[in-house]
């Protein structure tokens, strides 16, 4: 049997008294489409935040497999976690809104291009083909997500759904094994929200990365998914794959028995 790309084991998470997540044991496997659902204040984003390394674990274990070997990320920081592979977007967008999208996505790239101290601060001719190779790599992102004709634009004057487009793109622009989207159709109309789930299906199937998704709109999670977990009062409550979910009676208690909404 392969192991799971991502493994996380008995995760506890505590704020003082309180228990946000309890004994919570997830995985991802290579390729995936996974969906995140609870009711309101199940622990979903604090999972998310365990998991690429915002929030500290209280205790469990948290692994990658990697070509080396499987590695251990309890404990990293974010910036070696998204190094390893996995990228996120949040609920509240995290732009810099005064710089040009093709600034945010070069931005987002710099973990991959090296050039060194010296030629940075000399500005050798290292430097310029570094920087070049960034500018084309993230100008071709951006034609990817139809986005060529905005790139020189503030991301503050874009469209909302279309910063949220952009979020995901700087997520992709560091290269992750893992993306993990925080309620991407938060405040889209139902236009934006079938162009979303369109465009969570291209990924996955043209970047060949595992997708995990956390989002109130059940219509399109269940539409995209492949598996789902359900979490309630921070614990693991079902898993399987939607239809087993939707059918899941203690799923639908904890939903009241009306339809599921995250």
């Amino acid at each position: 049997m392969t192991s799971p790309l991502l493994n996380a084991q008995q995760l506890v998470k505590n704020f003082g008294g309180l228990t946000a997540v309890a004994n919570v044991s997830v995985h991802f496997n290579q390729n995936e489409l996974v969906g995140l659902i609870g009711p309101n204040d199940a622990g979903k984003t604090t999972l998310f935040n365990l998991l690429t390394g915002e929030t500290p674990v209280t205790s469990g274990a948290i692994t990658l497999s990697t070509d080396q070997g499987v590695q251990s990320l309890t404990g990293k920081r974010p910036t070696a976690i998204a190094q390893a592979g996995l990228s996120r977007t949040f609920q509240n967008i995290r732009l810099f809104k005064t710089l040009s999208v093709l600034d945010n996505v070069r931005i987002a790239m710099t973990n991959h291009y090296h050039d060194g101290f010296f030629s940075s601060i000399f500005r050798t001719p290292k430097y310029y083909q570094t920087e070049a190779a960034m500018t084309t790599a993230a100008q071709e992102l951006l034609a990817f997500f139809n986005l060529t004709d905005v790139a020189n634009q503030p991301a503050k004057n874009l469209p909302y759904g279309t910063q949220r487009r952009l979020e995901i793109v700087r997520a992709l622009a560091t290269k992750p094994k893992i993306l993990f989207l925080d309620e991407p159709a938060a405040g889209m109309n139902p236009e934006e929200t079938a162009d979303l789930t369109r465009l969570i299906r291209q990924i996955q199937h043209d970047f060949h990365i595992t997708v995990v998704l956390i989002e109130h709109d059940m219509s399109l999670v269940m539409s995209v998914v492949e598996r789902l977990y359900v979490l309630n009062h921070g614990a693991l409550l079902a898993e399987g794959t939607p239809s087993e979910i939707q059918q899941n009676p203690a799923v639908i208690k904890a939903y009241l028995g009306g339809e599921p909404s995250c």
